[in-house]
């Protein structure tokens, strides 16, 4: 595996004031073949030639947890080498198309689907279709290399790059690698991990840390903030979030505990991404309103730094990419893991904060009135106590913040360099 250089002042992040705008075109001098004038090329992929010219691809989608990633990696590559593309071969689900629209980046989506024994038949279908239509993509932008994100988009992605010799760059994402991961991981050029993980067999053990999109830092002080969100500047701040896609039993549990607990709420505000649609929103907002409880309530944050920015204390899944936004702005949390996945292994992602106590962690039972008794006993306290949620956020603060991204980027240009 090839190693990345770097010096300890290149881990400090400090990415508040950056902003570039990922291409949306492909090059005008590539053909109807897909081969781009004025190099060699195999299999319809330029092999040679300029490395800042040409394409990186990055397969997954599906989810927030497997776009922001790739999104954060593609801004460092846009800084670092300006006429390098960045292609998002996604899935076909409407989160991947919204959150690529907002980044400004190319959005080509794969035909294919989760596996799923009882639709074998259409799997099977889309995977192969999937996999042409990568070929066709890869070929189109004149893709050299592609970063691999995890979910189900990957694996007929890669097929398809080492069947044209484009090298692959797994980067893992949470504790437990997935089953794609595990899949991706022989046919890989470069095995990478954010996290410590387990059944990586290739992976070198060094914990990259997880990338961040610039969106995800908190552009301001908490008063900004919040006062650009709609909330009151000088009020305590409780962000509520299930994730890109909502949390259903965080929607139910955090305004029943906020009636049940008027008093505790004299002094805070409730900030809840509710996921799903305008109607569950609007639903959650009339809950609060009922409870006495000031609370902002929209269904999905694109610029997730100020939500951060704005929090004393975030409710919160346990997904790879909310811990890591939680470590990168210093906000206290109760991490919730999601709790259909039978290993439960969002808590593999969350419990280094927790050991470190930058963190609490409790679960969800899925019961509104259990949760008053697994969750609620620990978000009381800590709402109650800004001793503890202080002593949090310094254990937070002393934490090393590296810009993961700009390694993996660093990685993937120097291969294209040598190739």
């Amino acid at each position: 595996m090839s190693e990345v250089s770097h010096s300890d002042s290149q881990d400090a992040l400090n990415i508040k004031n950056k902003s570039h705008v990922l291409h949306s075109r492909p090059s005008r001098d590539t053909n109807q073949s897909g081969a781009t004038q004025g190099g060699t090329t195999q299999g319809g992929v330029r092999n040679s030639g300029d490395d800042n010219s040409g394409a990186v691809g990055f397969a997954g989608g599906g989810s927030g947890g497997h776009i922001s990633p790739g999104i954060a990696i593609a801004e460092r590559l846009a800084a670092r080498a300006p006429h390098m593309k960045s292609v998002f071969l996604c899935s076909t689900r409407a989160i991947d198309a919204d959150m690529l629209r907002q980044a400004g980046a190319i959005a080509q989506p794969m035909p294919a689907s989760p596996p799923s024994l009882k639709h074998a038949l259409k799997f099977v279908r889309n995977f192969l279709a999937a996999k042409k239509r990568a070929t066709q993509v890869m070929r189109e932008y004149d893709i050299r290399h592609i970063v691999s994100l995890g979910g189900f988009v990957t694996v007929p992605v890669v097929l398809a790059a080492k069947k044209l010799g484009i090298p692959v760059t797994l980067l893992n994402l949470d504790a437990t690698p997935g089953k794609a991961n595990r899949f991706v991981q022989s046919r890989a050029t470069h095995v990478l991990s954010a996290v410590v993980a387990n059944h990586l067999a290739r992976w070198d053990g060094n914990a990259l840390g997880f990338p961040v999109r610039h969106s995800a830092v908190a552009p301001a002080n908490a008063p900004q903030c919040r006062e650009q969100l709609g909330l009151e500047a000088a009020r305590f701040t409780l962000l509520v979030t299930g994730a890109s896609q909502g949390a259903a039993s965080l929607n139910q549990f955090v305004p029943h505990f906020a009636a049940r607990n008027k008093d505790l709420f004299t002094n805070w505000q409730v900030l809840h991404l509710a996921g799903g649609s305008a109607l569950d929103a609007a639903q959650l907002r009339g809950d609060y309103a009922r409870a006495g409880v000031k609370a902002v309530v929209v269904a999905f944050q694109h610029q997730m730094g100020l939500a951060w920015g704005a929090a004393d204390l975030a409710l919160t899944r346990a997904g790879a990419n909310s811990v890591a936004e939680v470590e990168m702005n210093n906000v206290p949390a109760v991490f919730v893991p999601y709790p259909f996945h039978r290993d439960l292994h969002q808590k593999a992602n969350a419990q280094p904060l927790v050991d470190a106590g930058a963190a609490a962690m409790a679960l969800d039972k899925l019961d509104r009135d259990f949760n008053m008794q697994s969750i609620g006993v620990v978000l009381e306290k800590l709402m109650a106590d800004g001793g503890a949620r202080g002593a949090m956020h310094a254990a937070l603060v002393a934490m090393p913040k590296r810009d993961a991204a700009d390694r993996v980027a660093q990685l993937v240009l120097a291969d294209l360099k040598h190739r």
